[in-house]
């Protein structure tokens, strides 16, 4: 059985099949990397919690950033706040973003109760 919670036409937030809840890239406004990829984690956990799951159960992270020279700043805030023991497997990568001011995409995968 397939769950779609936070559905529109377009996208669901979060979707749950076989144990694993998918979660849609998350994005924030901000004025520094570090500002909104805090803002977009806050949003990747409420989305975790929502699912029945929860940041030491992520499976998988794929990042996406408007420039790689926000990476050491990223990794300030995700370094934190992963779980010690519980790192997902993750990518990131350069990719335009869908709007200018937006520094940072997380995407997370995680397995749920």
């Amino acid at each position: 059985m397939i769950e779609r919670r936070g559905t529109t036409a377009r996208a669901s937030q979060i979707v749950k099949h076989n144990g694993v809840a998918y979660l849609s890239g998350q994005v924030a406004e901000g004025d520094s990397i570090q500002d909104q990829t805090r803002d977009c984690l806050a949003k990747v956990h409420d989305l975790l919690i929502e699912a029945g799951s929860s940041r030491e159960q992520m499976l998988r992270a794929t990042i996406w950033l408007s420039d790689m020279s926000h990476f050491a700043g990223l990794n300030e805030i995700w370094n934190d706040w992963v779980p010690a023991g519980c790192a997902p497997a993750r990518a990131c990568g350069e990719a335009k973003m869908a709007r200018t001011e937006l520094l940072v995409e997380v995407i997370v995968d995680a397995a749920y109760n």
